[in-house]
């Protein structure tokens, strides 16, 4: 009897210790977050109490809805012009594209071998200049073994559901039933040339100088193999070679004044192969081994021009390549006589390692987006070192463009050797309002700083979520603007930037805790309220803080014996135990 009296106090003893230990608690603040907090949602803040502690952790939550500010997609700077205007739904000869819903979307798929279809809204600006070349192309390619189909996915939302579709327009290339995006520009030439390479041989025979002479005039860019033999291992690896670039066409002859056209010495050793663009590098010889692999290099490293001129159409082929470094050279119109030329000498050491792209600054439909995105200001000339779009870093070079200066920060650049440039706005003269705010400049004083929680939120002045979260936002930094290891924080994210502050949208919200920051921001997976975001920063914080009740939102006389006598009822079991 003795023995089980001393196990009851045992237990009982620890009971109590675990109810008033908080190392013992599985969730802290667990009192603080069950109390009534609807004072915090009042719109007259009476400045509560506050002890003196508190820390927060790093907050990154993506508003689904918010509007993608992301240079990755690049169409932010293909916004349909007056030349698509010209186009009217109604003269729009969509004769030959097939029309696919629900019940016809299946057999449609499984009948044909290769079947395109757009995904597409009809208020789509996107959609309603893709339209007219959509259709063109569907004409064009009447009578070939392939369909060109579109959905509403604004009618047929199970279909754009079932397909992941995020935007528009989304366009899948089906063979066999199997679907991959297509890749390629949104014009007419740019579709049919894709789908012939997908769906007809690969290469194509020059026979005659009168051919050869036709496809020069007509295409931009082509490849030639000068063979033994139209058939055989040769021809088979340049068809192969070929089936890996899907921009440029392929063609193969056996006959030395074709050859002689494209600017190969017939009398060279066969297999010989050539790649022409209308370009400032018109020409460039193959001399590696003739595999499929060794070709498909080649014509990678070489098929764009030594500089491409940043346009609509040319974006796509910019930001989707294979090659994610970048050098941008900005420069105004008047300008680009004296820098451009030394500009794409330079490209010539850095083929198949960085692309090169010229952005006329002045220019107000293109030239300037892309400068203000970039945080490139003034009119001089500058080049931009860019790593793309999946670190997205920049870097500045200093002084004058010469040749020997861009072939030098190309090379430190391969070599990470050039130190990286974030667009910031002015540090404010004074930071004294409850939401603090941050820009490039003094990201690491402020959000960096090791001995506080920063509470970050990055937004766009026109963006419509961050106009309706500003409201919660201040009235957060008010009621917690007393405790001193607790930041609440705004930046800018259209004008100012850092490694440290990615954003997948607006607004989107960082949380970097206290003594962690070189960490991975938090996540804020929460709802978009007060008190919402006070209980996840009271849950995340690795400073403890507390928040008192102001005195306005304190029970009324006469309810405090019987709040007494509620609060004391958890004391007393305690005692009984």
């Amino acid at each position: 009897m003795s023995g089980r009296l001393v196990l009851l106090l045992f237990l009982s003893s620890l009971l109590l210790f675990s109810q008033f230990s908080p190392s013992l608690s599985t969730d802290k603040n667990d009192d603080d977050l069950d109390e009534d907090l609807s004072f915090l949602e009042q719109d007259d803040v009476v400045e509560p109490h506050h002890s003196k502690s508190g820390h927060t952790s790093d907050l990154d939550e993506f508003d689904d809805d918010a509007l993608d500010d992301d240079f990755d997609n690049h169409s932010d700077f293909d916004e349909p012009d007056s030349d698509y205007g010209k186009y009217s739904q109604s003269e729009i000869d969509e004769k030959d594209v097939v029309v696919l819903k629900e019940k016809n979307f299946s057999d449609v798929i499984e009948n044909n071998q290769y079947v395109m279809v757009e995904f597409y809204a009809p208020w789509c600006g996107h959609c309603q200049a893709l339209a007219p070349e959509y259709a063109a192309a569907a004409t064009e390619l009447k009578g070939e073994k392939v369909v060109l189909a579109k959905v509403d996915a604004t009618e047929e939302s199970e279909l754009a559901h079932e397909y992941d579709i995020q935007g528009f327009p989304t366009v899948y290339f089906f063979i066999d039933g199997v679907h991959k995006p297509y890749p390629g520009q949104r014009t007419k030439d740019a579709i049919i040339t894709w789908i012939k390479k997908k769906i007809g041989p690969g290469v194509y025979n020059i026979t005659t100088i009168e051919d050869g002479e036709r496809i020069l005039t007509s295409e931009n860019k082509v490849v030639l193999g000068f063979l033994d033999s139209l058939v055989g291992p040769e021809s088979e690896e340049l068809s192969a070679g070929s089936k890996l670039e899907d921009d440029v066409n392929f063609y193969q002859t056996v006959n030395p004044d074709v050859a002689k056209l494209f600017h190969i010495d017939p009398k060279v050793k066969r297999p010989a192969l050539v790649l022409l663009k209308k370009e400032a590098e018109k020409l460039s010889h193959f001399n590696g081994n003739f595999t499929k692999s060794a070709i498909a290099e080649f014509v990678f490293a070489n098929k764009l021009p030594l500089v491409t001129t940043f346009t609509r159409d040319s974006a796509p082929l910019i930001f989707e390549s294979p090659i994610k470094k970048q050098l941008l050279l900005f420069a105004t119109a008047n300008d680009s006589e004296k820098v451009v030329p030394a500009f794409q000498e330079a490209a010539k050491s850095f083929k198949g390692k960085i692309i090169f792209v010229y952005v006329e600054m002045d220019n107000e439909e293109i030239g300037r987006p892309v400068s203000d995105y970039f945080g490139v200001t003034g009119d001089a000339p500058k080049v931009l070192a860019y790593t793309g779009n999946d670190d997205a870093r920049k870097f500045i070079l200093d002084g004058e463009v010469t040749l020997d200066k861009v072939k030098a920060f190309g090379e430190d650049f391969l070599e990470d050797k050039v130190k990286p440039f974030f667009k910031s706005d002015p540090i404010p003269e004074s930071n004294d309002e409850d939401v603090k705010i941050v820009v490039g400049d003094n990201f690491d004083e402020i959000v960096l700083d090791e001995s506080k929680d920063v509470l970050l939120e990055i937004y766009a002045p026109w963006c419509g979520h961050c106009q309706a979260l500003e409201p919660t936002y201040n009235k957060l930094a008010k009621h917690l603007h007393g405790i001193e290891s607790l930041v609440i924080a705004k930046m800018d994210g259209t004008t100012n930037e850092h490694h440290r502050a990615k954003s997948d949208g607006f607004p989107t919200l960082l949380f970097f805790p206290a003594g962690n920051k070189s960490s991975d921001p938090i996540t804020v997976d929460t709802d978009r309220t007060v008190v919402a975001l006070y209980k996840f920063l009271k849950t995340h914080a690795s400073i403890p803080f507390k928040l008192q009740k102001p005195a306005s939102a304190s029970k009324p006389e006469g309810s405090d014996a019987k709040e007494s006598d509620e609060s004391s009822s958890p004391s007393d079991l305690k005692d009984e135990l």
